[in-house]
């Protein structure tokens, strides 16, 4: 049985990152430089607790842009990764955020 990334091979580009870095955050813009308010939001957010995350730029890359969605059945972006995991987009993390449950996922106190 072959599963979706060896059907596509922007799939398999997305399968490659999320498997080759503990937290990938999907975004417009870059950790530095956020060009849409969600993507910066949850950048912030992970600066703030100290979790060092791999961004990818989906402006850069309209196949990846649209891929990220097609890969998780997600229709926005920022997406986030950890340890392989989608964990969600903006309004996820921020509930995660306020509930403490984001800092137990990173394990931090």
């Amino acid at each position: 049985m072959t599963t979706p990334a060896e059907k596509n091979p922007i799939f398999e580009n997305i399968q490659n990152t999320i498997d080759a870095h503990e937290v990938v955050l999907f975004m417009k813009g870059t950790a530095k430089i956020p060009m849409c308010g969600f993507s910066g939001f949850v950048s912030q957010v992970l600066q703030h607790l100290d979790v060092p995350f791999h961004d990818v730029n989906v402006l850069d890359d309209p196949e990846i842009r649209q891929g990220i969605k097609d890969f998780t059945d997600w229709p926005t972006i920022p997406q986030l990764y950890v340890k392989g995991e989608f964990i969600g987009g903006a309004d996820i993390i921020k509930e995660m955020f306020e509930s403490g449950e984001l800092r137990e996922l990173f394990g931090k106190a």
